[in-house]
Formats: structure tokens, C-alpha cells, sequence
């Protein structure tokens, strides 16, 4: 308590005031309404000595003392138990119980008086409470200088009293918040700097036309903007800006062998020794894609060569990349009667998931055919199979096919030209056929 003592002109003046109770030469009680005036005031950004002269009270009558005791205890009057807490309950709380029950009349009018209390304190925490529920909601998993920044906000909107309370809200340091502050600056140069960053970077994703990962990007910046950025910044501004590089799609099949592993890869036994002067002893395989038609249609073609001669001894053409491809083109060639296959006669085929299946190894194994596969990623162990789909692709322009049955009309011509028509230097000038009929005859 104060010890400056209010003469009786001082009691006069403060009697008049209407947020006065009542007063005394050493104390002065003041009203609840004053009271929550006090704390949504000072909640809004208002010292103490502001709200009370903007209220009628003389500082120098009250004395700074006395000021300072007021605000200081109705704060912590609040911050413990909000508004409720602000209320005079001297009279309700004399010590002594009531020796008789209270009327209707009584019962009433305090409940009422309580609606009321709670009533302004729901008032005066509706905006308070708005900001809390946001900060809230928008603070599920953001960066500190992210929580910072709202914290920021809340305040500037005229929550400047409340700032503890909203970093404990967030769980954020008190402390680190008004660092936050002082590197106002600092943060706007680096924002500055990232700004230009990202623009180069752009730059460099759409350069000449292709999109580009972070390896591609970190060349290009290097080669062409003399730029030297590491692939972790470039990293961070991709995401920043949404810049995807095109990915290709996972082989279904691979995807499938590997959860089931199921498929199996068996070993190398060609060698890359294509040319072992046997007709139907090496043969090689593969499946290669043929766009047709105006809505970019595809069409998926599975060939067997005879590694020997060159001669393609079956194919089959389809619309679809399923399992039947490929070994609908094995029973196709256990039916061709031009060759006699060798008894020792094996598929060479990369490692597909068609060629790893279980059901095209067992259909192998039933038609008496070994297998062999290339080597992972090298298509030089299938050479002469990648070759013979160069070649036809110089020759058939799929895209010029308007539907798969005329698709269908042009590899069968170029097939049936090529086996019979197409001379070759390395099969001394002759055609595939020509070629297996003279390893024949000298092997008889």
C-alpha cells in the first residue's frame, strides 16, 4: 500500500470520479468495470498512466506509487485467472457464512451480475481468441522464423502486451523472437539475394528448351552464366519455386519382380560370340515400340533373330506390352518350318520383365530352349537385335501408319523384304535367307 494520504479535498475530487467505489485517506477501491476497462486497454498496447488520466484520475493526487501497485496487481490478477479475477468480492467473501438462505430475488440478481462479468470478459478475449485459434492452426509444422513472423503480426495488430503469452503459445523462445527483430535486416538482404538466385536458376531449368535436375542446372549455371552455386542451394530454390525435374516411370514389371521376387536373371552365356556359323543355335530377342496413328497410338513389336545368319525367324505385333508379347513369339517360332532349331539352341535376351517371368522361363523349358541374358543396362550384349530395329525404323516411319492393321501391312513387307531381299556385307554379300541356305550346305 501507498503511504501518501489523500486530504479531505483529494477524497472529494476522486468521490466524484464514477470509477470510484469509494475512498478513504489511505485507500481507494475502484470498479470492477474500470478494472476490465484497464486490462483490454493495456492489452491494446497502453501504459498505465495513459489509462488512467484518459479515465479522470489525477496522477499527482494518486501518486505514481500507487499507480504502479494498481496495475501490477490486476495484472497478475488476470494473467492467473482472467477477467473474473478483477472482481471486488469483499463483500461476497467476509469470512462469515450466511445464517440464512437467500431469497429468490437474491439468487437472481446474482446470477445475473455473474452472466454479466462473464459476458465483458468474452468480449474483451473474442479478438484475442480469433488471433490464438489462427496462430494455432497456421503454426502445425512451420520453421521458427515462420512462428516468428506470426508472432510478428499478432503483434502489429495490436496485441503488444501479449507477446510472451504468444511465444509460449508456439513454443518458441522469448528471447529468440526479439533476435528475430534485430535481423530484420539481415533477412531482407538474404531474401533479396535468393530472389536473384531463383531467377537465375529458372533460367538455367528451361535452358534451351528442356527441363533439368540439380546436376544439369549446376553445369549449366557454371558453363554458361559463370555462375558456381552447390547442388544443395539449388536443391532448396527447386523446391522453393516447384521446379520438377521429369522423372522417368518405373517398369511395372521390375516393380513387381522386385516385390515378389519372383523373376530371376540368369547368366551371360553368349558372351557377345554372335556369329558361331549354326543356324537356329543363337537366338535373340527383344521388344521395341512403334508410335502410329493421329492419337499417338503405340505399337509393341517382339522379334527373334538368328544370331548366325541375321535371318529374323519370328515376330509378333501387338497393342498391348503384356507377357503374351513375348511369349506368344516363342510359340510362333516352335511353328516355323523354314529352320530346323539346333538341339543345343538357347534365347539371348536382355534382362526385361517379360524374360525374368516364371512363366516365360517355364514355356522355355517346355519348348527344350536354353536361356541367356545380357548384362544389366548394356545393350551392346544384343547388338545385332538393337541393329535389325535401327535398320527398320530407317525404313518403316511407323508414325506415318494411320491404324494398327496398316502398321501391321508395313513390318510384314519390310520383314519379308528383308529376309529374302536385303543383301548384307557381312554375311558375304548374300541375304539372311541365302546366308542360312550356304551354312547348311557346307555343314552337310
Amino acid at each position: 500500500m501507498s503511504k501518501k494520504l489523500f486530504s479531505k479535498a483529494d477524497q472529494e475530487l476522486l468521490s466524484k470520479n464514477k470509477y470510484v467505489k469509494n475512498v478513504s485517506d489511505k485507500a481507494i477501491t475502484y470498479s470492477d468495470e474500470f478494472k476490465r476497462l484497464f486490462i483490454d486497454l493495456y492489452l491494446a498496447g497502453k501504459s498505465p498512466r495513459e489509462i488512467f488520466e484518459s479515465h479522470g484520475f489525477n496522477i499527482e493526487i494518486l501518486g505514481k506509487k500507487r499507480l504502479e501497485q494498481c496495475a501490477g496487481r490486476w495484472k497478475k490478477a488476470y494473467e492467473r485467472n482472467g477477467i473474473i479475477a478483477l472482481s471486488d468480492s469483499r463483500k461476497e467473501s467476509s469470512g462469515r457464512p450466511l445464517r440464512r438462505e437467500m431469497t429468490q430475488e437474491e439468487i437472481i440478481t446474482k446470477q445475473e451480475a455473474r452472466i454479466k462479468l462473464l459476458e465483458s470478459q468474452l468480449e474483451l478475449l473474442k479478438k484475442a481468441d480469433t488471433k490464438e485459434r489462427l496462430l494455432v492452426a497456421k503454426g502445425e509444422n512451420p520453421s521458427k522464423n515462420k512462428l516468428f513472423e506470426l508472432i510478428e503480426d499478432a503483434v502489429n495488430e495490436g496485441f503488444k502486451r501479449m507477446t510472451r503469452y504468444l511465444c509460449e503459445l508456439l513454443n518458441v523462445s522469448h528471447s529468440g523472437y526479439y533476435s528475430y527483430l534485430k535481423a530484420t535486416e539481415a533477412r531482407k538482404e538474404r531474401a533479396r539475394r535468393d530472389a536473384e538466385a531463383g531467377e537465375l536458376i529458372k533460367r538455367a531449368f528451361r535452358r534451351r528448351g528442356f527441363k533439368k535436375g540439380s546436376r544439369s542446372i549446376k553445369m549449366v549455371l557454371e558453363n554458361e552464366f559463370k555462375v558456381i552455386y552447390n547442388r544443395k542451394r539449388i536443391r532448396r530454390h527447386m523446391r522453393r519455386l516447384n521446379l520438377v525435374c521429369p522423372h522417368r516411370k518405373p517398369n511395372p514389371y521390375r516393380r513387381m519382380a522386385k516385390a515378389t521376387q519372383e523373376h530371376r536373371v540368369v547368366p551371360n552365356k553368349l558372351q557377345r560370340d554372335f556369329k558361331k556359323g549354326i543356324p537356329g543355335l543363337v537366338l535373340l530377342t527383344d521388344i521395341t515400340y512403334l508410335p502410329f496413328g493421329r492419337r499417338s497410338e503405340m505399337g509393341y513389336l517382339s522379334t527373334i533373330l538368328d544370331g548366325s545368319t541375321g535371318e529374323l525367324l519370328a515376330y509378333n505385333l501387338s497393342n498391348r506390352i503384356t507377357l503374351p508379347l513375348a511369349t506368344d513369339t516363342i510359340n510362333q517360332l516352335m511353328k516355323q518350318r523354314r529352320l530346323k532349331l539346333h538341339k543345343d539352341a538357347f534365347i539371348h535376351s536382355d534382362q526385361g520383365g517379360h524374360y525374368t517371368s516364371p512363366k516365360y522361363q517355364e514355356l522355355l523349358k517346355e519348348k527344350g530352349l536354353g536361356q541367356s541374358m545380357s548384362r544389366r543396362g548394356n545393350c551392346w550384349d544384343n547388338a545385332p537385335q538393337e541393329s535389325f530395329f535401327g535398320h527398320m525404323k530407317d525404313h518403316v516411319v511407323s508414325r506415318n501408319c494411320t491404324t494398327f492393321e496398316e502398321l501391321k501391312q508395313e513390318i510384314d513387307r519390310y520383314i519379308h523384304y528383308y529376309n529374302n531381299h536385303r543383301y548384307q556385307w557381312g554375311l558375304k554379300k548374300m541375304t539372311p535367307v541365302q546366308y542360312r541356305n550356304h551354312l547348311l550346305s557346307v555343314a552337310a
